[in-house]
C-alpha cells in the first residue's frame, strides 16, 4: 500500500472493502428494478427477492467496516500546537480552490437529496394510492432524520474527523438508494428517514471543514457562496434529473440517483483533506504538518523547513479535548450565543417549513386566486435572486454576526407586515408582492449565514457539533411546522405571522447585543473573544 493511500485511509483496505459490500449490496436490487418495466415501473405489491435481503445485510455491514477503515488512531499524548495562523494570511491557492470546487459539488448533492423529495411525493402518493396526507410522512421522516443526523454526524466530526464523516456520510447515500425498489410505503418511510440522516449530517461538516481551511480573510464570503452555489445546484440537479429521467423510468430513479451522485463524492476523495486545525487538535501532528504546508504555500517561510514547524505550547488540555460532551455548547461563555442560534434555527424552520409552505393558500385572504398567487411567488422569487449577493457583501465587508441579525430582524418585520396587510384587509398586489419578496430575501439570508457562523465561532473540538446542533435546530422548527400544521395553526394567517415573528425579532436582539464578531478575524482570535 502506498504511503499516499495511508494518508488518506489509515485503514485502506478495510475501507474499499465496505465500499464494495455497499456498492454490491446496492447493485443487487437492480434486478428487481429492472423488472418493473414490464409494468411501467409499479413495483408495488412485489415481494422482495433473496437478492434484495442479502443487499440489505451487506450494506451496514460494509458502513462498519469502511467507518474502521476510516477510524483515525488514538491521540497521543501530550499534543501539541502547530503555528496555524501562517495560513490565514495567504492568498487562495491551487489547494483551496480544489477544496472549494468539491466542496460545492459535495454540497450540491447533499441538497439535491432532499429536494427530490418535492417530485417523487406526486408519483409515489399515484403508485400506492395514498392520500395527500399519508404521502406527506415522507417528507415528515425525512426532515425528522435530517434532525437526528446533523447532531449525529456533527458529533462524529468532532470525534473521528471531518473527511471521515463526509465519506461515511456519502457512503450512506449510496446504501439508501436502494429505496428506489422498494415495493411498499413502510421500506420507502425507513429509507427517506436514512437518507435525511446522511443528508442532515453532511451539510454542517462541508461548513466547519470549509471553515478551518480557508485564509481568514475569505472564510467569510466563501462560507456564504458556498451556501448560495451549493443550494441553488442542487435544486437545479433535482428538477432536471426529475425533468429528464422521471418520465422515463418513474419517480424510482430519482432515489437511484444516490448511487452515482454519493460514488462521485467517494471519487473525488483524494481532493478532500482533513482539517489541519482539527489534526493538530487531536495531536496527529505529522499529518497536520503536511497538510498546513499545502494550504500555506511555499511563500509561508516559517512552514518551509521541518523544523520550523515545532512544537508550540498547547493547544488544548484535558476539558476541550474533542472527545468532551455536547453540555458544554451550553455551558460558559457559549451559553448564551447557542441560545441564540437555536431559537433563531428554530423559528427559521418554522418560517420556512410553516408559514412560507402555506402562503400560497393563505394570500387569498389578501385577495389573490390561486393562479395570482402563484405567479405573485414566482415574480417573488426573481426579485429575491440579487439579495444573496448582498448577503455575501454584507457578511464579509461590513460584519458578520450584525448581518445574520438584521436578516433575522428583517424576517420578524416582514411576518408584522403580512399581519398588518391581513388585519387592514388591504388588498394591494404591490404590496404584497414586495413583502413576499422581502421574505425570501430574509428567509434566504438568515440561512445562508446561521450555519456559517455557527462553523466560524465554536472552537475546534466543538464545531462539528455546534455546527450540526443549529442546523438541526432549523430542521426541528420543520418538524414544529409540520405539528402545527396539522393543529390549523397557519390557517390562523394574523395569528401565526404575529407568533412567528417573537423569536425572529427577540433571537435577533440576542445575537446583535451578545453575537461574537468574526469578520477578518482567525478562528484562533475568535475563541479568545469568546472566552473574554
Amino acid at each position: 500500500m502506498s504511503d499516499h493511500a495511508r494518508s488518506l485511509f489509515h485503514r485502506p483496505a478495510t475501507f474499499w472493502s465496505g465500499c464494495t459490500l455497499i456498492l454490491l449490496g446496492v447493485l443487487s436490487h437492480g434486478p428487481m428494478f429492472w423488472m418493473g418495466r414490464h409494468t411501467h415501473w409499479q413495483m408495488v405489491g412485489m415481494p422482495m427477492s433473496w437478492e434484495m435481503w442479502v443487499g440489505m445485510a451487506l450494506i451496514p455491514l460494509g458502513l462498519l467496516l469502511a467507518g474502521w477503515g476510516l477510524m483515525p488512531p488514538p491521540p497521543p499524548a501530550g499534543a501539541a500546537g502547530l503555528p496555524l495562523h501562517v495560513a490565514d494570511g495567504q492568498r487562495l491557492n491551487r489547494a483551496h480552490l480544489q477544496l472549494v470546487l468539491v466542496l460545492v459539488v459535495t454540497l450540491a448533492v447533499d441538497v439535491m437529496k432532499p429536494a427530490t423529495l418535492g417530485f417523487v411525493m406526486p408519483g409515489l402518493g399515484q403508485e400506492y394510492g395514498l392520500p395527500r396526507s399519508r404521502a406527506g410522512l415522507l417528507a415528515l421522516f425525512a426532515l425528522v432524520g435530517t434532525t437526528v443526523g446533523s447532531v449525529a454526524w456533527g458529533r462524529m466530526a468532532d470525534r473521528f474527523g471531518r473527511r471521515a464523516a463526509i465519506l461515511l456520510s456519502a457512503l450512506m447515500f449510496i446504501g439508501t438508494a436502494i429505496c428506489g425498489a422498494m415495493p411498499t410505503f413502510e421500506w420507502n418511510l425507513a429509507m427517506c428517514f436514512l437518507m435525511g440522516a446522511s443528508a442532515g449530517g453532511l451539510l454542517p461538516i462541508t461548513f466547519t471543514l470549509m471553515a478551518e481551511a480557508v485564509p481568514a480573510r475569505h472564510r467569510g464570503w466563501l462560507l456564504v457562496a458556498l451556501g448560495g452555489v451549493g443550494t441553488s445546484a442542487g435544486y437545479l440537479l433535482a428538477a432536471g434529473a426529475a425533468a429528464w429521467l422521471e418520465p422515463l423510468f418513474s419517480w424510482r430513479v430519482l432515489w437511484l440517483l444516490g448511487l452515482p451522485t454519493g460514488a462521485l463524492i467517494i471519487v473525488l476523495n483524494r481532493f478532500i483533506p482533513e482539517s489541519p486545525r482539527f489534526l493538530a487538535a487531536t495531536g496527529r501532528l505529522a499529518e497536520a504538518r503536511a497538510t498546513l504546508r499545502r494550504f500555506a504555500g511555499p511563500q509561508a517561510g516559517a512552514l518551509q523547513p521541518d523544523d520550523a514547524l515545532h512544537p508550540g505550547p498547547p493547544e488544548i488540555d484535558d476539558e476541550r479535548h474533542p472527545v468532551a460532551g455536547l453540555r458544554q455548547l451550553s455551558a460558559g461563555p457559549l451559553a448564551r450565543l447557542t441560545g441564540a442560534l437555536l431559537v433563531c434555527g428554530i423559528g427559521w424552520g418554522l418560517v420556512n417549513f410553516g408559514f412560507l409552505l402555506w402562503l400560497p393558500s393563505n394570500l387569498r385572504s389578501l385577495g389573490l386566486d390561486a393562479a395570482a398567487a402563484s405567479a405573485l411567488l414566482a415574480r417573488s422569487s426573481v426579485l429575491a435572486l440579487p439579495g444573496i449577493a448582498l448577503v455575501v457583501w454584507l457578511y464579509q465587508r461590513w460584519s458578520s454576526v450584525r448581518a445574520l441579525a438584521l436578516f433575522v430582524a428583517l424576517t420578524g418585520l416582514v411576518l408584522l407586515l403580512f399581519a398588518a396587510l391581513a388585519s387592514a384587509g388591504l388588498q394591494s398586489t404591490a404590496a404584497t408582492t414586495l413583502a413576499t419578496a422581502a421574505l425570501l430575501i430574509a428567509v434566504s439570508g438568515v440561512i445562508a449565514m446561521l450555519i456559517p457562523y455557527a462553523a466560524e465561532i465554536y472552537p475546534v473540538h466543538l464545531r462539528g457539533s455546534g455546527s450540526g446542533v443549529v442546523a438541526a435546530s432549523s430542521k426541528a422548527g420543520g418538524i414544529l411546522g409540520a405539528a402545527l400544521a396539522v393543529f390549523g395553526f397557519f390557517d390562523q394567517f394574523v395569528l401565526s405571522a404575529v407568533l412567528l415573528a417573537v423569536p425572529m425579532l427577540g433571537s435577533a436582539v440576542w445575537l446583535w447585543r451578545g453575537g461574537v464578531e468574526t469578520t477578518g478575524r482567525t478562528l484562533e482570535d475568535i475563541e479568545q473573544a469568546l472566552r473574554a
